[in-house]
Protein backbone atom coordinates (compact mmCIF):
# COMPACT_ATOMS: atom_id res chain seq x y z
CA UNK A 1 0.00 0.00 0.00
CA UNK A 2 0.97 3.58 -1.03
CA UNK A 3 0.48 6.58 1.17
CA UNK A 4 -1.21 9.80 0.22
CA UNK A 5 1.34 12.62 -1.12
CA UNK A 6 2.13 14.84 1.33
CA UNK A 7 -0.26 18.06 -0.04
CA UNK A 8 -3.31 19.24 0.37
CA UNK A 9 -6.40 17.30 -0.80
CA UNK A 10 -10.46 18.37 -0.85
CA UNK A 11 -13.29 16.00 0.16
CA UNK A 12 -15.05 14.60 -3.48
CA UNK A 13 -18.35 16.27 -3.80
CA UNK A 14 -20.29 14.93 -7.42
CA UNK A 15 -21.40 18.34 -8.18
CA UNK A 16 -18.39 19.94 -8.32
CA UNK A 17 -16.97 16.67 -10.87
CA UNK A 18 -16.70 18.90 -13.91
CA UNK A 19 -14.90 21.62 -12.57
CA UNK A 20 -12.22 18.76 -11.01
CA UNK A 21 -12.28 17.34 -14.95
CA UNK A 22 -12.30 21.05 -16.62
CA UNK A 23 -9.45 22.44 -14.35
CA UNK A 24 -7.67 19.58 -13.45
CA UNK A 25 -6.52 21.32 -9.98
CA UNK A 26 -3.62 21.18 -7.90
CA UNK A 27 -4.10 18.39 -5.28
CA UNK A 28 -2.80 15.65 -3.80
CA UNK A 29 -5.65 13.74 -3.29
CA UNK A 30 -9.12 13.62 -2.80
CA UNK A 31 -11.11 12.13 -0.10
CA UNK A 32 -14.31 10.05 -0.43
CA UNK A 33 -16.95 8.96 2.68
CA UNK A 34 -16.78 4.99 2.34
CA UNK A 35 -20.34 4.80 3.19
CA UNK A 36 -21.62 6.80 -0.01
CA UNK A 37 -20.00 4.02 -1.93
CA UNK A 38 -21.18 0.66 -0.93
CA UNK A 39 -23.69 0.28 -4.08
CA UNK A 40 -22.79 -2.16 -6.49
CA UNK A 41 -22.67 0.65 -9.56
CA UNK A 42 -24.30 3.75 -10.47
CA UNK A 43 -23.75 7.57 -11.55
CA UNK A 44 -21.41 7.73 -7.82
CA UNK A 45 -19.24 4.54 -9.24
CA UNK A 46 -18.59 6.17 -12.64
CA UNK A 47 -17.39 9.76 -11.03
CA UNK A 48 -15.11 7.81 -8.48
CA UNK A 49 -13.60 5.54 -11.18
CA UNK A 50 -12.99 8.95 -13.67
CA UNK A 51 -11.18 10.58 -10.65
CA UNK A 52 -9.20 7.25 -9.02
CA UNK A 53 -7.63 7.84 -12.48
CA UNK A 54 -6.17 11.15 -12.04
CA UNK A 55 -5.54 11.47 -8.51
CA UNK A 56 -4.71 9.73 -5.35
CA UNK A 57 -7.78 8.54 -2.92
CA UNK A 58 -8.26 8.84 1.33
CA UNK A 59 -11.13 6.57 2.07
CA UNK A 60 -12.56 8.01 5.06
CA UNK A 61 -15.24 5.74 7.03
CA UNK A 62 -17.75 6.73 9.47
CA UNK A 63 -20.46 4.04 10.14
CA UNK A 64 -17.55 1.34 11.76
CA UNK A 65 -18.47 1.93 15.23
CA UNK A 66 -15.40 1.15 16.59
CA UNK A 67 -15.97 2.11 19.82
CA UNK A 68 -19.35 0.03 20.17
CA UNK A 69 -19.65 -2.72 22.88
CA UNK A 70 -19.81 -6.52 20.94
CA UNK A 71 -18.65 -7.62 17.38
CA UNK A 72 -18.31 -5.05 14.57
CA UNK A 73 -20.92 -5.29 11.57
CA UNK A 74 -19.68 -8.22 9.51
CA UNK A 75 -21.53 -7.34 6.47
CA UNK A 76 -20.06 -3.32 6.90
CA UNK A 77 -17.12 -5.05 6.93
CA UNK A 78 -17.34 -7.07 3.75
CA UNK A 79 -18.75 -4.02 1.88
CA UNK A 80 -15.47 -1.90 3.31
CA UNK A 81 -13.52 -5.01 2.05
CA UNK A 82 -14.68 -4.79 -1.43
CA UNK A 83 -14.67 -1.27 -1.78
CA UNK A 84 -11.08 -0.79 -0.77
CA UNK A 85 -10.17 -4.11 -3.25
CA UNK A 86 -11.93 -1.99 -5.84
CA UNK A 87 -10.58 1.67 -5.63
CA UNK A 88 -7.30 0.70 -3.98
CA UNK A 89 -7.44 3.71 -2.09
CA UNK A 90 -4.05 5.14 -0.46
CA UNK A 91 -5.57 5.66 2.66
CA UNK A 92 -8.31 4.25 5.02
CA UNK A 93 -9.24 5.92 8.21
CA UNK A 94 -11.91 6.05 10.66
CA UNK A 95 -12.66 7.53 14.03
CA UNK A 96 -12.55 7.68 17.83
CA UNK A 97 -15.98 6.82 18.58
CA UNK A 98 -19.54 4.89 18.69
CA UNK A 99 -22.21 5.42 16.71
CA UNK A 100 -24.25 1.87 17.14
CA UNK A 101 -26.05 0.54 19.86
CA UNK A 102 -26.97 -3.79 18.43
CA UNK A 103 -28.86 -3.22 15.69
CA UNK A 104 -29.68 0.32 15.63
CA UNK A 105 -27.81 3.14 13.69
CA UNK A 106 -27.75 7.29 14.99
CA UNK A 107 -26.74 9.45 12.91
CA UNK A 108 -23.48 11.05 15.14
CA UNK A 109 -20.40 9.96 16.31
CA UNK A 110 -20.55 9.46 19.79
CA UNK A 111 -17.69 10.02 22.66
CA UNK A 112 -15.65 7.55 24.84
CA UNK A 113 -15.02 7.07 28.29
CA UNK A 114 -10.68 6.15 28.33
CA UNK A 115 -10.59 3.58 30.50
CA UNK A 116 -8.59 -0.02 30.21
CA UNK A 117 -11.57 -1.63 29.51
CA UNK A 118 -12.63 0.64 26.68
CA UNK A 119 -8.99 0.48 25.38
CA UNK A 120 -8.92 -3.25 24.51
CA UNK A 121 -12.38 -2.97 23.03
CA UNK A 122 -10.97 -0.54 20.55
CA UNK A 123 -7.75 -2.23 20.22
CA UNK A 124 -9.27 -5.06 19.36
CA UNK A 125 -11.62 -3.73 17.16
CA UNK A 126 -9.13 -2.53 15.12
CA UNK A 127 -7.54 -5.25 14.85
CA UNK A 128 -10.11 -7.02 13.12
CA UNK A 129 -10.47 -4.29 10.83
CA UNK A 130 -6.80 -3.97 9.85
CA UNK A 131 -7.19 -8.26 9.41
CA UNK A 132 -10.00 -7.91 7.53
CA UNK A 133 -8.82 -4.96 5.02
CA UNK A 134 -5.63 -6.48 5.06
CA UNK A 135 -4.18 -2.81 5.70
CA UNK A 136 -3.24 -0.33 7.90
CA UNK A 137 -6.05 2.33 9.16
CA UNK A 138 -5.63 5.28 10.65
CA UNK A 139 -7.98 6.47 13.55
CA UNK A 140 -9.17 10.05 13.76
CA UNK A 141 -9.27 11.98 17.13
CA UNK A 142 -12.70 12.89 18.07
CA UNK A 143 -14.56 16.55 18.61
CA UNK A 144 -16.06 16.21 22.18
CA UNK A 145 -18.92 18.06 24.35
CA UNK A 146 -18.80 16.17 27.67
CA UNK A 147 -16.21 14.35 29.84
CA UNK A 148 -16.54 11.30 31.75
CA UNK A 149 -15.96 10.90 35.31
CA UNK A 150 -14.30 6.93 34.72
CA UNK A 151 -11.98 8.15 32.34
CA UNK A 152 -8.31 6.97 33.80
CA UNK A 153 -6.30 8.11 30.79
CA UNK A 154 -5.51 11.02 28.78
CA UNK A 155 -6.76 11.38 25.31
CA UNK A 156 -3.46 11.18 23.81
CA UNK A 157 -2.12 8.84 26.23
CA UNK A 158 -5.15 6.26 25.11
CA UNK A 159 -3.99 7.27 21.05
CA UNK A 160 -0.15 6.19 22.33
CA UNK A 161 -1.28 2.81 23.37
CA UNK A 162 -3.72 1.98 20.54
CA UNK A 163 -0.85 2.78 18.19
CA UNK A 164 1.52 1.18 20.69
CA UNK A 165 -0.82 -1.91 20.81
CA UNK A 166 -2.25 -2.07 17.13
CA UNK A 167 0.67 -0.67 14.74
CA UNK A 168 -2.50 1.91 13.26
CA UNK A 169 -1.69 4.88 12.39
CA UNK A 170 -3.53 8.52 13.09
CA UNK A 171 -5.20 10.84 11.38
CA UNK A 172 -4.91 14.38 13.49
CA UNK A 173 -8.05 16.54 13.06
CA UNK A 174 -6.52 19.79 13.96
CA UNK A 175 -9.97 21.53 14.21
CA UNK A 176 -11.30 18.69 16.89
CA UNK A 177 -8.54 19.65 18.75
CA UNK A 178 -9.53 23.10 19.10
CA UNK A 179 -13.04 22.15 19.31
CA UNK A 180 -12.75 20.12 22.22
CA UNK A 181 -10.01 21.95 24.24
CA UNK A 182 -12.41 25.08 23.86
CA UNK A 183 -15.39 23.33 25.02
CA UNK A 184 -13.50 21.79 27.78
CA UNK A 185 -11.45 24.60 28.97
CA UNK A 186 -7.93 22.89 27.79
CA UNK A 187 -5.08 24.14 26.32
CA UNK A 188 -4.71 23.17 22.34
CA UNK A 189 -1.15 23.61 22.29
CA UNK A 190 -0.57 21.44 25.51
CA UNK A 191 -2.49 18.71 23.32
CA UNK A 192 -1.08 18.64 20.04
CA UNK A 193 2.32 19.07 22.09
CA UNK A 194 1.71 15.47 23.91
CA UNK A 195 -0.12 13.95 20.88
CA UNK A 196 2.07 11.07 19.24
CA UNK A 197 2.56 12.92 16.01
CA UNK A 198 4.89 10.54 14.23
CA UNK A 199 2.20 7.81 13.79
CA UNK A 200 0.26 10.77 11.71
CA UNK A 201 -0.46 9.58 8.53
CA UNK A 202 -3.21 12.95 7.68
CA UNK A 203 -4.68 15.77 8.77
CA UNK A 204 -8.08 17.53 8.99
CA UNK A 205 -8.58 20.93 8.60
CA UNK A 206 -12.88 21.82 8.80
CA UNK A 207 -14.94 24.79 10.02
CA UNK A 208 -16.85 24.73 12.87
CA UNK A 209 -20.07 27.00 14.39
CA UNK A 210 -19.92 28.45 17.64
CA UNK A 211 -22.73 29.38 20.61
CA UNK A 212 -21.90 31.44 23.58
CA UNK A 213 -23.23 29.70 27.12
CA UNK A 214 -23.66 31.46 30.35
CA UNK A 215 -20.07 28.98 30.77
CA UNK A 216 -18.50 30.51 27.98
CA UNK A 217 -17.99 29.58 24.19
CA UNK A 218 -19.09 26.03 22.60
CA UNK A 219 -17.95 25.21 18.96
CA UNK A 220 -19.68 22.52 16.85
CA UNK A 221 -17.67 20.39 15.08
CA UNK A 222 -20.10 20.90 11.58
CA UNK A 223 -17.51 20.74 9.07
CA UNK A 224 -20.09 24.08 6.92
CA UNK A 225 -17.77 26.94 6.92
CA UNK A 226 -14.03 28.20 5.97
CA UNK A 227 -11.34 27.26 8.42
CA UNK A 228 -11.03 29.40 11.49
CA UNK A 229 -7.72 31.71 11.92
CA UNK A 230 -6.69 29.93 15.65
CA UNK A 231 -7.03 26.60 13.68
CA UNK A 232 -4.97 28.11 10.97
CA UNK A 233 -1.99 28.69 13.14
CA UNK A 234 -2.39 25.48 15.07
CA UNK A 235 -2.41 23.60 11.60
CA UNK A 236 0.99 26.18 10.89
CA UNK A 237 2.62 24.79 14.40
CA UNK A 238 1.79 21.41 13.89
CA UNK A 239 3.85 21.36 10.36
CA UNK A 240 6.59 23.24 11.34
CA UNK A 241 7.35 20.31 13.89
CA UNK A 242 6.38 17.25 12.15
CA UNK A 243 7.18 18.01 8.57
CA UNK A 244 4.86 18.73 5.25
CA UNK A 245 1.70 15.77 5.43
CA UNK A 246 -1.14 14.80 3.43
CA UNK A 247 -4.11 17.62 4.69
CA UNK A 248 -8.11 17.22 3.59
CA UNK A 249 -10.16 20.47 4.14
CA UNK A 250 -13.82 19.03 5.21
CA UNK A 251 -16.41 20.80 4.23
CA UNK A 252 -19.77 18.58 4.10
CA UNK A 253 -22.74 20.84 4.82
CA UNK A 254 -23.69 23.75 3.43
CA UNK A 255 -21.12 23.03 0.61
CA UNK A 256 -19.53 26.30 -1.22
CA UNK A 257 -18.79 26.72 -5.14
CA UNK A 258 -15.42 24.33 -6.36
CA UNK A 259 -13.45 27.71 -6.50
CA UNK A 260 -14.24 28.15 -2.50
CA UNK A 261 -13.03 24.98 -1.53
CA UNK A 262 -9.75 25.37 -3.51
CA UNK A 263 -9.36 28.82 -2.03
CA UNK A 264 -9.15 26.60 1.59
CA UNK A 265 -6.63 24.15 0.08
CA UNK A 266 -4.17 26.58 -1.60
CA UNK A 267 -3.74 28.09 1.80
CA UNK A 268 -2.88 24.67 3.37
CA UNK A 269 -0.49 24.07 0.33
CA UNK A 270 0.90 27.96 1.21
CA UNK A 271 1.57 26.38 4.59
CA UNK A 272 3.17 22.85 3.16
CA UNK A 273 5.26 25.04 0.31
CA UNK A 274 6.85 27.06 2.72
CA UNK A 275 7.67 24.09 5.25
CA UNK A 276 9.01 22.09 2.61
CA UNK A 277 11.40 25.33 1.77
CA UNK A 278 12.35 26.04 5.07
CA UNK A 279 13.74 22.64 5.48
CA UNK A 280 15.74 22.33 1.91
CA UNK A 281 17.34 25.45 3.21
CA UNK A 282 18.40 23.89 6.84
CA UNK A 283 19.74 20.51 4.92
CA UNK A 284 21.81 23.04 2.72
Amino acid sequence: MTSLPAAAGLGFKPEHFNDIAETRPRLGFFEIHAENYMGAGGPPHRLLAALRRDYAISLHGVGLSIGAPGRLNRDHLDRLRALVDRYQPESFSEHLAWSSHGNEYLNDLLPLPYTPETLDLVCDHIDEVQEHLGRRMLLENPATYVLFEQSSLAETDFLSEVIRRTGCGLLLDINNVFVSCTNHRADPRAYLAAFPLHAVGEIHLGGHAEEELPSGPLLIDDHGSPVADPVWALYAQTIAQAGPLPTLIEWDNDVPPFAELMSEAQRATAILDATHEARRAHAC
